[in-house]
């Protein structure tokens, strides 16, 4: 293995002027730094990690605390853990994982022994108890998520919401987006997300548009909730401003992503609001569960349900009916938390809250309410093609929901398309 004594040998200087060197502790004259350098790349030298650490008090490493809990869905955090891998290594940093559920005392042990040089912090929740010992840390970190906090200032990037059609044309949307001065602008940290106040609100704005004024949402499993999950508790937020301000009938249930915990909640939601023609889903795993269940139920969709989700665009895509979707850009998040937290080690202060303004994409899965007529000024919409649900495609089936909805799980073997 080469050595740092070897470098000084081959460049023909001592030791402590490579250490110098490698560490920027001291001022080396340009043309000695580039016989230095040139003796590292002819040698390979590779400095030591630990060595350079406690030379230069940096790691080049990135803590990403990913706790895994219990109703997440993992393909989109891994999502974002991708993002914030392949992010950090351009710009020299590795990442080092970190998925207890921890709280407070991962945020201590990654500053009482310097293992990393910053901190990004996901699943963050609205009253989130790491937020303290990240406020006095002196390592800076950026979170993934907003707490409820003291309001401060809020970029929405990207410019206007907008909802954009499935061949990629897209207009402004002309509603004003969700106030977003409630998020979290916590001191000394920054904070970037979607913004899912806005994000709830484009669903039920969508909705309301065709006609539609009964609506049912299909939630995060209830622990997400429980736990105060901030992205699930600002989607709803949006979702019931939305509806106040439009006159629509909300109605909200928590669900896990089986068949059998879809099924319950749907049949239930038609019991309860048989006016229902529309349902909002954020939840990913339930997406493919609800799609049969609604065939199973004789439910054509989007000719008797619109349905609208929150989520990656490929689950959107892939679906067994090409949903009408604000996307989850997780990868667009995961790259704005590195670049924010690159910036701060370079000695930027802190910027606040970030939030991506959402992108509504509309697909086969929503049309006019039944009994609701054309918009007024609309054109005639192209044929959706095959992907499309048709009447015909399914047999004859009752309205009424099936008497045992749970008993039989019309998913089964197709569970890889929604990451089960």
């Amino acid at each position: 293995m080469v050595t740092l004594a070897d470098v000084a040998r081959h460049a023909g200087v001592s030791a402590s002027t490579v250490s110098y060197v490698l560490s920027g502790k001291r001022s080396i004259s340009a043309p000695t730094r580039e016989r230095i350098q040139h003796s590292i790349d002819a040698l390979g030298y590779r400095p030591h990690a630990g060595a350079r650490a406690l030379a230069s008090s940096r790691t080049d490493i990135l803590a990403l605390m990913m706790p895994l809990r219990t109703g997440l869905y993992m393909p989109v955090m891994m999502e974002i853990a991708m993002a914030v891998t392949t992010t950090a290594r351009s710009h020299g940093y590795d990442v080092l994982l970190l998925t207890g559920e921890e709280g407070p005392e991962a945020v201590r042990r990654v500053e009482g022994s310097a293992i990393a040089d910053g901190m990004i912090v996901m699943d963050v929740e609205l009253d989130d108890p790491r937020l303290p010992c990240l406020r006095e840390a002196e390592r800076p970190a950026v979170l993934i998520g907003l707490p409820t906090e003291t309001a401060g200032s809020v970029d929405v990037t990207d410019g206007a919401d907008a909802i954009t059609t499935a061949d990629g044309a897209g207009a402004a949307d002309p509603a004003d987006p969700a106030d977003p001065t409630d998020a979290a602008d916590p001191d000394g940290l920054d904070c970037v997300d979607l913004d899912f106040e806005a994000a709830g609100a484009r669903c039920v704005e969508h909705l309301a548009a065709l006609g539609h004024t009964g609506i049912a949402v299909l939630g995060e499993p209830p622990a997400v909730y429980e736990r105060g999950t901030g992205f699930a508790a600002r989607t709803l937020t949006g979702l019931r401003a939305a509806a106040d301000a439009h006159g629509v009938g909300l109605l909200h249930r928590p669900v896990d992503g089986t068949y059998a915990a879809v099924a319950a909640a749907v049949t239930r939601v038609f019991e309860e609001r048989p006016g229902t023609t529309a349902l909002v889903v954020q939840n990913e795993a339930a997406v493919e569960p609800l799609l049969a269940l609604l065939r199973h139920q004789g439910r054509a969709v989007p000719e008797d349900v619109s349905v609208v989700a929150i989520c990656p665009d490929q689950v959107a895509v892939h679906a067994s009916v090409p949903l009408t979707a604000v996307s989850v850009p997780a990868q667009e998040m995961g790259r704005l938390a590195v670049e924010r937290l690159v910036a701060r080690l370079g000695g930027e202060a802190a910027r606040g809250t970030e939030l991506i303004a959402p992108r509504l994409t509309e697909r086969a899965s929503t049309g006019r309410a039944p009994g609701a007529g054309p918009a007024a000024g609309t054109q005639p919409v192209a044929d959706a093609g095959p992907s499309a649900t048709a009447r015909s495609a399914e047999p004859d089936l009752p309205a009424s929901p099936a008497a045992n909805p749970s008993s039989a799980d019309p998913t089964e073997g197709r569970r890889g398309r929604g990451g089960r």
